[in-house]
């Protein structure tokens, strides 16, 4: 039955692209913060499509904890799930992803007009560069900027190395950090194409400053906050 469950999510969430590549076409018309929330309405559908097909629902905790200026979202990434449900429940945001997913089909146009952070993470020194200009400038644009410290999906229950990015940004812009533990890969893993029901618990960590601290201890207190989360 999970299969079954799995393969039918997979198939809506694929055909709702298609419409939703007119909306991105639409979007490119307004500001990048109002085109955020118009485009993340296909975040919305597939979170509800996700529950629907394969019962796996997520609640939240925290999110008193988030800054009502931008600021940097260090979440953590063992998952599909963060990728796509965060745009839901958090204010208009632009993440750092890999340029490649850019090139898919329709869903990369999607992606696109959402303004994110593209970069080339084969060059590591030229893409720290571009997250810090690129980030500033989402600020500008009132955007959040979301960050998955681990750069790449890490199995749940293992340990990811995380990079300085996210502690790099923050320092330029002088803005705090709010860590987000999760245990969407219990459910949605990053090794399987199966989903299992249940219920994904998503935690924000109160503020972590920049000030006085080097990237490197930030970056350890973002890991240590992340995987201290009893999920």
């Amino acid at each position: 039955m999970i299969k079954f469950r799995s393969v039918l999510f997979y198939i809506g969430k694929g055909l709702s692209t298609i419409p939703f590549f007119f909306v991105s076409i639409i979007a490119l018309l307004v500001p990048a913060r109002r085109r955020s929330e118009l485009i993340a309405g296909w975040a919305r559908f597939v979170t509800w499509w996700l529950r629907i097909t394969c019962g796996l629902s997520h609640s939240l905790e925290g999110m008193e904890h988030l800054p009502e200026r931008p600021c940097v979202l260090a979440c953590a990434h063992s998952s599909t799930w963060e990728t796509i449900t965060t745009q839901t429940f958090l204010p208009p945001l632009a993440w750092v992803l890999k340029k490649e997913l850019l090139n898919i089909p329709v869903f990369g146009m999607g992606l696109r007009a959402t303004g994110p952070i593209a970069i080339d993470r084969k060059d590591s020194k030229n893409a720290l560069d571009q997250v810090i200009e690129q980030g500033l400038e989402k600020f500008k644009e009132g955007r959040y900027v979301l960050i998955f410290p681990e750069g790449t999906r890490t199995p749940w229950g293992a340990q990811g190395r995380y990079k300085k990015g996210a502690a790099k940004l923050a320092v330029a812009a002088n803005v705090p950090i709010i860590p987000i533990a999760h245990d969407a890969g219990k459910y949605w893993s990053s090794k399987s194409w199966w989903i299992k029901p249940g219920k994904i618990r998503c935690i924000m960590g109160p503020e972590i400053s920049v000030q006085g601290k080097t990237d490197t201890e930030i970056t350890k207190e973002i890991q240590h906050w992340i995987e201290s989360q009893d999920l």
